[in-house]
Order: structure tokens, then sequence, then C-alpha cells
């Protein structure tokens, strides 16, 4: 997996306009390494917590948009300052994370860095954040809006009509069916094999020929 190290004034291109000051007070605080990556499939960002022989570290996706890139940051800053007071005394995604985590979506969005329907969307994640991003899917359709790189026939699947069928990234096919909670249940065409789908998961509509 290919990674860039980027110096701390670069990381503004990745940032909202108005917060890269703060952002950077916390990476220079705590001394935190950060990484950016190429898309990785499984996650959007990850942390991990400083040592007797490293500093913290914090790896984000370099193809998010601008938000989706601050919003991923604060969900890694929140397990940093939860690792500073409790250790490894607390579960990764409990209240303590919870709590850091919804501080600071509320001090950003106190900031103004967000258009006003993230800002609404953000709203669940403030009063009880997920600690995935499957659980805060609302929240990821708005934000992936602000794509500034889009192909016009990529849909996410929550906007494919159920029963339509779709490609996925590897040329599968599926047919989309029903909602089961967070995630789509949809039968692979030629197996008749049923799997679950992400709603934000990117295919393409099929065209029979």
């Amino acid at each position: 997996m290919a990674v860039t190290q980027h110096p701390m004034h670069i990381l503004a291109e990745f940032l909202p306009e108005g917060c890269f000051e703060p952002v950077a007070d916390y990476l220079n605080h705590y001394k935190v390494h950060l990484t950016i990556t190429r898309k990785r499939k499984s996650v959007l960002g990850d942390y991990r917590h400083a040592s007797q022989h490293r500093n913290h570290s914090i790896t984000i996706n370099g193809n998010l948009n601008k938000y989706e890139f601050l919003i991923t940051l604060l969900h890694e800053l929140a397990h940093l300052l939860t690792f500073e007071i409790f250790g490894h005394k607390v579960e990764p995604h409990g209240k303590e994370w919870k709590q850091f985590y919804s501080k600071l979506l509320l001090r950003f969005t106190e900031q103004q860095v967000f258009p006003e329907d993230i800002v609404l969307a953000l709203q669940k994640s403030i009063r009880n954040p997920s600690a995935t991003a499957n659980g805060e899917t609302e929240l990821l359709i708005v934000l992936r809006k602000y794509n500034t790189v889009s192909t016009t026939d990529v849909l996410l699947l929550a906007h494919v009509p159920e029963g339509a069928v779709f490609i996925t990234e590897n040329g599968r096919l599926f047919k989309k069916g029903h909602k089961r909670r967070k995630r789509y249940e949809c039968v692979e065409v030629q197996s008749g094999l049923r799997y679950a789908f992400s709603a934000i998961c990117e295919v393409k509509l099929y065209a029979a020929q």
C-alpha cells in the first residue's frame, strides 16, 4: 500500500477552509505522525497509540473529499484523546470515545467549516456517534455529494432501485433486494447466493446486452 507523508503545511490542501490551525494544534501538541494513503476498501482512517519507541500515528485515506477527510481525522483524534486519558482501560468505541468525538464534531460545526446539509446530517453523530462508517450511512451519503471527482455512471447502492441489477467493482452482477437494518440483501445473479451490501457501496447499473 503506497503512502505519502506530507509536510504539515500541505495538510491544508486536504481540509476545509478555516480549520487548518486547530487541526495542526492537535497534531503538534500530541506529536502525531500523520500519514495519507491511497484508497482502502475496509477503512477510511486508523489510529495507533504512542509507545516507548513511537509517537501517536494516524492514517487517513487521501481520496476523501475535504469534509469527509476532516470528519475521519476527528474520529481518529478522538481515539488519541481517549487513549491519553484512559489508556487501554476502556472500550475503543465506548462512552469515553463517544464523548471526545462528540466534542470535536461540535467544536468544528460551531466554527462553520461545514455546509448546512452536512451540519444537519452530523447532528445524530454528535448526539450518539457510531463506531463505523456503516453506522452513519445518512451522513456518508451527504458527504459523498462533495466528492470532487465523480463518474456519471457510478451510483451509491442506496440510490439503485430495488430489484435492479448492478455491477460491483470486480465485475460481479447482483440484484438489489430489501434493506435489512443497515445493509441491503442482494442476490448474486450467477450463483444465487445472498450477500449483504452497505448502502454507500459504489456500483454501476447493469444494462442487458
